[in-house]
């Protein structure tokens, strides 16, 4: 699962270095207002809550830091990457660990579920797909889209089906 992480982590490190300084924390209509820059960030802010909540055997995504240097430099978000990428490895991908988190408007609910680290590197992985998705989306918007690789923001599972479809 790390390997695939790494190289999901990659293609969006990729995609920023063919982007610029001035489209990356730029506002997308057809993302509610939204920039590619707050899309990296809640993807990467999301690794940086498994990393460090493994010390504590607890993870919960709603205490992320939201830093604004992630969503607004691009540089430091390719640096955040190599860094997240180099610490991936070490994580002791069979360990149990806890899921916190409250899932209800008014922030009333929290609770705990038993998980893994190998479970929440899928999870990681899977929330980054979605949010390359919207990232594709907006990069559309800001008319950059022939920078992006054919694959990004489509899940594994989806490209083997489509390539499975085309082959017969």
């Amino acid at each position: 699962m790390i390997a695939h992480c790494i190289q999901n982590l990659n293609d969006i490190k990729t995609f920023l270095s063919k982007i610029n300084d001035d489209c990356y924390p730029s506002s997308c209509k057809t993302l509610s207002g939204a920039s590619i820059g707050q899309h990296v960030r809640h993807i990467l802010e999301f690794y940086l809550c498994l990393l460090n909540g493994v010390n504590q055997g607890n993870v919960n995504y709603d205490e992320r830091k939201r830093d604004f240097q992630l969503e607004n430099d691009r540089k430091f978000a390719i640096f955040s990457i190599d860094k997240i990428c180099c610490n991936l490895p070490l994580l002791p991908s069979n360990m149990t660990m806890t899921l916190t988190g409250d899932f209800c408007m008014d922030g009333s609910n929290a609770i705990s579920i038993v998980s893994s680290v190998e479970r929440e590197l899928a999870y990681c992985l899977e929330h980054a797909i979605h949010h390359m998705a919207l990232i594709k989306v907006g990069t559309i918007d800001l008319e950059m889209d022939h920078v992006l690789d054919k694959n990004f923001g489509i899940a594994p599972s989806t490209i083997r089906n489509t390539n499975l479809v085309c082959a017969q």
